[in-house]
């Protein structure tokens, strides 16, 4: 397939870390460069096959709301353009458009988890208990249903293969101390309540979404890693969306259902994806981005 790259090699950088999506390289004491892959992980495992076009188009959505939310909190990005880090021509046309400098930041030990709507593990919670992570909700709420207001459902960052875990607020006063962790949850509802708004005149419905977060050396804190992508949000049509039924999604929920399947255990090595769901997958990440530049 054209345009795909599952895992990077650069020799003039060193590597520090492949992550689920992302590869980084150390630049210097203050920098990194991160570059989003076409690798796909569903279930917490990364599958086989690459996404055509997937690291460019999650690159350039990420890029659009890191520029849209800089007023609200300072983000990751260096401002430091690619041909300075990768001179040369053949490295940096293996990642352009798909590659970014960083500040090296100390990135927080919690998954920053905002839900709009009633969908995924906070259903299956709330058919068991009545809440959601702890948190009350009203009887009688149905599948997809939205929320009177969006809620703040943190987690704990797993290692690759392993699950994130969901905690509640006081965890993460415990890890981050109580102001950072306060910073941490009315940054992360005002960002998705804003993005939600904007997406919502663009025909896309943000039913849910994961920030990350992490501080420099004064203390500050940074918007980091991505920022309401459809890997990192469910983004759902507008015009097709019924509460009571899940709605179809701009995101890897395709490949989702596709794998539910599959007589497949769930755990590594995944299996191969047929190049048609490979490549409807890549259409929902274009429309996605399409509605929201416009």
């Amino acid at each position: 397939m054209a345009d795909v790259l599952h895992t990077s090699e650069l020799k003039s950088l060193k590597l520090l870390n492949r992550g689920k999506v992302r590869d980084i390289y150390g630049i210097d004491e203050r920098h990194l460069l991160i570059i989003t892959t076409d690798r796909l992980s569903a279930f917490d495992v990364i599958l086989p096959t690459a996404i055509p076009g997937k690291g460019r188009m999650l690159t350039e959505i990420s890029n659009f709301w890191f520029e849209r939310t800089r007023h609200l909190l300072p983000n990751h990005l260096a401002g430091i353009p690619l041909e300075q880090v990768l001179p040369d021509a053949a490295e940096r046309a293996q990642v352009e458009g798909r590659a970014i400098v960083v500040k090296r930041l100390k990135p927080l030990p919690v998954e920053a988890i905002v839900r709009g709507y009633l969908v995924g593990s906070g259903w299956k919670d709330y058919r068991k208990s009545g809440q959601v992570c702890g948190i009350d909700l009203p009887a009688g709420l149905q599948l997809a249903d939205k929320l009177e207001q969006p809620l703040y459902t943190p987690s704990t960052k797993a290692e690759v293969g392993e699950h994130d875990e969901n905690v509640d607020y006081a965890h993460t006063v415990g890890l981050l101390g109580e102001s950072l962790a306060a910073q941490v949850r009315d940054m992360s509802l005002k960002i998705y309540s804003e993005a939600r708004d904007y997406a919502a005149g663009r025909g896309i419905i943000i039913a849910d979404t994961k920030f990350e977060f992490g501080v420099d050396e004064a203390g500050t804190l940074h918007l980091i890693d991505e920022a309401l992508t459809p890997d990192s949000s469910r983004f759902w049509p507008m015009d097709q969306y019924r509460p009571g039924t899940n709605p179809p999604s701009f995101d890897k929920q395709y490949v989702r259902d596709w794998l539910e399947t599959l007589d497949w255990d769930k755990k590594a090595p995944g299996p191969e994806l047929p190049p048609e769901v490979a490549q409807r997958t890549a259409y929902k990440y274009a429309e996605a981005l399409k509605r929201l530049k416009g």
